[in-house]
């Protein structure tokens, strides 16, 4: 195997890896707080603390990255979260909790950017597309497994969980040190200004902001709905698991349609099913027959906004202008992460449906705002 090859083999595998971190901890810190008692907007409070970390770090990451390297940033990101899932239990104090949550977020996001920013300097051009859907694929199935996990051990044994996400942390680590990934200079950022995108792109950025509110939202509150209609905390955890492998598994015909129909057609069309698909979860989640396969189809055609809205964008830049468009987006998830989870959980108290009702209206705005639009001419200022 060749050494760029061994180095992006080594790089997803790592991510990976630490996805099952990333799965595991939403959920299990959201469920950790419910038990105590705390209601679902400081759940949701907490969780947002996730973005605000990524929105911290994002302006950083450039300077780190030219400063120490991709392998030694990623490894000190790593071990960042192994330590601090580990002092978690150890806290007894809630707003220690909100700092924990903000750091752990900034440990992620490091780990996320310098892994793609890394693959992207190391892969040829007529590979780099074949190489990106595969560490997206791995990526995605590690964070699927994260509430698996979770619902076989359970949280009967006291800190149990928390010691599996720090070590999955510090393998992940292990395996980028041994793996001796070839480490490269990173590019020099683009002097373009990402803002100047945002008339360009306004549906993009929509997007983006949409699968991070819902996807923070539904990784965090999603169990505690269940258990609020009668599923055990185990299963209620276990639907986490359907979603996420939905969303990976139906990417591949969401793709294929993608390449027949009208890209901007199938995502007004996806947005449609997805508020279908959420206005259903009261009832479908009142039937494990039904939740499961009605879980598996909303996760694929919720996250196939996405993957549409990336291939739209595909279609119109290429090369540098992707970085700024790319920075314009991060910065969208941020906020959408950030927001997700204040008003799903805000939603939760107002209505014993609200996480449900707050992703329809979410989705069917989105599919208004994606059918009224029209692209603007490609014409940026510098």
């Amino acid at each position: 195997m060749s050494a760029p090859r061994a180095t992006s083999a080594v790089i997803t595998l790592t991510a990976a890896i630490f996805g099952l971190t990333y799965g595991l901890s939403a959920p299990l810190i959201a469920l950790e707080l419910a038990e105590d008692g705390y209601t679902e907007t400081l759940i949701g409070a907490n969780s947002a603390m996730h973005a605000v970390g990524i929105l911290v770090v994002a302006p950083l990451l450039p300077g780190l990255s030219l400063h120490l390297g991709f392998r030694r940033l990623a490894k000190l990101a790593l071990l960042a979260a192994g330590g601090l899932l580990a002092l978690f239990p150890v806290t007894p104090l809630l707003w220690l909790w909100f700092v924990l949550r903000t750091a752990l977020g900034a440990a992620s996001e490091t780990i996320f950017v310098v892994s793609e920013a890394w693959l992207n300097q190391i892969t040829s051009e007529a590979t780099r597309s074949r190489t990106i859907a595969i560490y997206v694929m791995a990526l995605s199935t590690g964070t699927a497994m994260g509430p698996a996990i979770l619902s076989v051990t359970g949280r009967e044994h006291e800190h149990l969980a928390f010691v599996i996400g720090a070590l999955i942390a510090l393998v992940a680590c292990v395996v980028l040190a041994m793996g001796k990934p070839i480490d490269v200079p990173p590019e020099r950022p683009s002097t373009q200004n990402p803002f100047s995108y945002l008339r360009l792109i306004p549906v993009a950025v929509a997007a983006s902001a949409l699968i991070a509110a819902l996807e923070a939202a539904g990784l965090n509150l999603l169990p505690i709905y269940a258990i609020q209609l009668g599923w055990e905390e185990q299963s209620a955890t276990f639907l986490l698991t359907i979603l996420l492998v939905g969303s990976i598994l139906l990417q591949v015909p969401v793709g294929w349609l993608g390449d027949r129909l009208s890209r901007r057609l199938l995502l007004v069309l996806l947005a449609i099913i997805s508020t279908v698909g959420a206005l259903v979860w009261p009832l479908a989640l009142s039937h494990d027959w039904l939740a499961f396969p009605l879980l598996f189809l909303w996760g694929g055609a919720f996250v196939g906004i996405y993957t549409i809205t990336i291939a739209i964008l595909g279609d119109r830049y290429h090369d540098s202008e992707l970085v700024s468009v790319y920075a314009l987006l991060s910065i969208a998830w941020g906020v959408g992460a950030l927001l997700g989870p204040l008003v799903g959980g805000l939603a939760m108290e107002i209505s014993p449906h609200g996480l449900p009702v707050f992703a329809a209206i979410a989705c069917g705005l989105f599919a208004i705002f994606a059918s009224l639009d029209r692209p603007v001419a490609r014409t940026v200022s510098r």
